[in-house]
């Protein structure tokens, strides 16, 4: 990375990963909802990632943990593995900056399956200047998550899942930064998931699910009890529909819809330390329920549920297409960008890609613009009896 690069890095990485001040806005109408360690909510599979990050209730595979993992009892193989590499600002011309993932699941019979995820964020090599300008020293800040989980099947349509999680994010290696002492912010979480397998036997139907992720601590970076953030807990609900169109191809149609619970952040007000104070005070269950009405009427909450559209082609199991959409408000966030998406399956081997359009310009760049994304996947034994569903590519 270049030296100006570097430098401007530092600004983004402490101002945005770190989230340690939410900021009154001079523009009282844009108000973004931010949490800490958002590299949780990044797409880490190529498969949902070209359909718009569908996947809550579209068929299962490996990547199931990462989405909805009361999925994986229904899936057709008994033992699947993917790993996933993610560019990040490769638009930019960066090439240490990058999102991996690792994940699987065993059934452990037709009715559990037990499954373990890790994904590992590389924010490159970044090299801390003082107020001069002068150099101090690098280091390469990361963060990562590890799961495990347990999910089963209540019936032979419906499947619930839990999954713990442990989070490390170590973005300024113990050093000082502006005078302030930074530490290596931990925490831990929990996912709950319910899904419902409507396929027929020719596997035509409607799928739906219902997802709770990252529910956890706060994270801190510092010794200051008071500087403790919010990680991106989230509720997700989704829906899939499957057409069979002929002998040898299949198409699926999906929706899904998220909303961070994580308050909103304070605006402008004539006592804005207070708003800040209370803000960053909520207990951790009371910030999940006031997510849902803190952000000023009806209207404005609407605007925080992001929502992704997405459309899968399958022939003979063996090729897929794949497109879709991503809305969020332009008063949060104002990400909007189109994927496209492809993936071929040979035997217990699968390769997926995926495609984020080059959309918006300036600070509304998309990270992942003009990036191709992809996944291995393994599926160790496709052919498991009694399978009610088909795995994904």
């Amino acid at each position: 990375m270049k030296p100006n690069t570097l430098r401007i890095s530092v600004v983004l990485l402490l101002a945005l990963s770190l989230a340690t001040k939410a900021k009154s806005q001079t523009d009282n109408t844009i108000n973004v909802v931010t949490s800490a360690v958002p590299f949780l909510r990044i797409s880490p599979d190529a498969r949902a990632g070209g359909m718009g990050d569908v996947g809550i209730a579209t068929t299962p595979d490996a990547n199931s943990a990462f989405w909805n993992l009361a999925k994986t009892p229904f899936a057709a193989s008994r033992t699947s593995i993917s790993t996933t590499y993610t560019p990040w600002l490769k638009d930019l011309g960066l090439n240490d900056v990058y999102l991996a993932s690792l994940a699987g699941y065993h059934k452990l019979d037709e009715e559990q399956a037990v499954s373990a995820s890790i994904r590992y964020f590389s924010l490159g090599n970044i090299q801390f200047t003082d107020f001069a300008g002068n150099d101090l020293q690098s280091f390469r800040p990361r963060e990562f998550s590890v799961d495990l989980g347990y999910s089963r099947r209540l019936s032979e349509k419906l499947g619930i899942g839990i999954a713990l999680r442990y989070i490390n994010s170590n973005l300024a290696g113990g050093q000082a930064v502006n005078g302030v002492s930074y530490k290596t912010g931990t925490a831990v979480a929990a996912d709950f998931s319910l899904f419902h397998n409507g396929l027929n036997a020719a596997g035509q139907g409607l799928n739906w699910g219902v997802t709770l992720s990252n529910l956890g601590s706060k994270i801190s970076y510092t010794s200051d009890a008071q500087q403790k953030d919010y990680i991106p807990a989230n509720l997700g609900v989704g829906a899939a529909y499957t057409w069979i169109l002929d002998e040898t191809s299949r198409f699926t149609a999906g929706l899904d819809i998220n909303k961070l619970m994580v308050p909103t952040p304070p605006q402008a007000s004539n006592n804005p330390d207070s708003s800040l104070q209370i803000y960053r005070n909520k207990g951790v269950l009371t910030s999940w329920f006031s997510s849902f009405g803190d952000a000023g009427g009806f209207s404005n909450e609407l605007k925080e549920y992001q929502i992704s559209v997405g459309g899968e082609y399958t022939y003979n199991e063996q090729f897929s297409l794949r497109a879709g959409y991503f809305y969020e408000d332009k008063l949060k966030g104002n990400r909007k960008y189109f994927t496209l998406g492809a993936g071929l399956k040979y035997n217990v081997f699968g390769l997926n890609f995926s495609y984020l359009v080059p959309s918006g310009n300036g600070v509304n760049r998309n990270p992942l613009s003009n990036t191709l994304r992809f996944s291995l996947v393994f599926d160790l034994d496709n052919n498991t009896n009694g399978s009610t569903t088909t795995t994904g590519q």
